[in-house]
């Protein structure tokens, strides 16, 4: 078979091992891998090369990916939907594997509307693909942002003072729950649940009366505020800014940034990848396309590639529920 294969939206860690496994495990099988550079707009431009041993070599511990990425959706540019499909028979592609977040994977189930033989691989730090349990990139995100958690939680220990720390997350709080919990912060700020500020200062105030001495409040950049000030900035300075005037305290904030999404990947992630890649091949040599390579239960699987299209998977109640009764307001 002649396979394509490319990254979309942001980068994560763990793309290059999705990479290294299917093109090593497609080669095995006697295909050819056509890696595409800038996601789905590199199908578009046919901008692609067949991929070699040499280029796979050494890439399971990097992160980034070899094939670069950007944010594009071929049927929002005049043409675009027909460009791929040009690519796909110029190439003489059997099947496309692409591997992307919410907005790459919709965009990739639409083209399957349109004839696209497209497996769907789920990635990104934000773990909010509807249909996987997992995403490539979240265990490697979540670690990193706990470790930050950590060294903040010395620093306001040794300065009686609260800190703010802003984590990725657009509308789901995946990464500021999970990092939050492990790290053991002490209040979340996520979009799932509204947050009043007004009782979340005064939650604060009454752990400080009790002995606290210092605070760590995690804050997804997608946390629903009430009783902020938008003119403040991100979310992450209104909660600062909000909370060092109600509490009196003094207030410092940290904002992660893209320092989440790169570095080297997990052995977890790591795993997640190659493991997904391995089902997404076997799909396409299936012909089981218009699917997502997913985690389900306790292994891999495939679902429809539509459900991505349901919109963004937010953090479950229980999870919800357990971060709540671990930290104030």
């Amino acid at each position: 078979m002649r396979i394509g294969l490319l990254t979309g939206g942001g980068d994560c860690p763990g793309l290059n091992a999705a990479i290294r496994a299917v093109t090593r495990l497609g080669r095995l099988a006697g295909d050819e891998v056509i890696g595409y550079a800038h996601g789905l707009r590199g199908l578009a431009e046919g901008d692609g090369h067949v991929l070699t041993a040499d280029e796979t070599r050494g890439i399971l511990q990097s992160g980034g990916t070899i094939l670069h990425t950007a944010r594009f959706h071929p049927d929002e540019h005049p043409g675009g939907t027909e460009a791929v499909l040009a690519t796909v028979a110029r190439d003489r592609l059997d099947g496309v594997i692409v591997l992307g977040g919410d907005g790459t994977l919709s965009a990739a189930s639409r083209l399957a509307r349109h004839g696209l033989p497209v497996v769907g691989i789920p990635k990104t730090i934000d773990n909010d693909v509807t249909g996987t349990a997992r995403c490539i990139g979240f265990d490697t995100a979540v670690a990193t942002v706990a470790d930050a958690v950590d060294r903040v939680h010395t620093t306001g220990e040794s300065h009686d003072r609260l800190m703010v720390v802003e984590v990725m997350g657009r509308t789901v709080g995946w990464l500021a729950v999970a990092a939050g919990i492990a790290a053991g912060a002490d209040a979340l700020c996520v979009p799932e649940e509204p947050v009043a500020l007004p009782l979340l200062a005064k939650a604060l105030l009454r752990r400080h009366e009790e002995g606290a001495t210092s605070s760590v409040v995690v804050v997804a950049e997608g946390a629903v505020l009430l009783g902020g000030d938008p003119a403040t900035g991100s979310p992450g300075a209104q909660v600062t800014a909000t909370l060092a005037s109600a509490t009196g305290f003094e207030a410092r904030l940290t904002v992660l940034g893209h320092v989440q999404r790169g570095g080297p990947p997990t052995p977890t992630d790591r795993l997640l990848a190659t493991a997904l890649g391995d089902a997404a091949l076997r799909a396409a040599h299936a012909g089981r396309f218009a699917t997502l390579a997913a985690a389900v239960d306790d292994g891999i699987g495939l679902v429809p590639l539509e459900r991505v299209e349901g919109g963004a998977r937010p953090v479950p109640p229980d999870l919800l529920a357990l971060a709540g009764r671990l930290t104030v307001g």
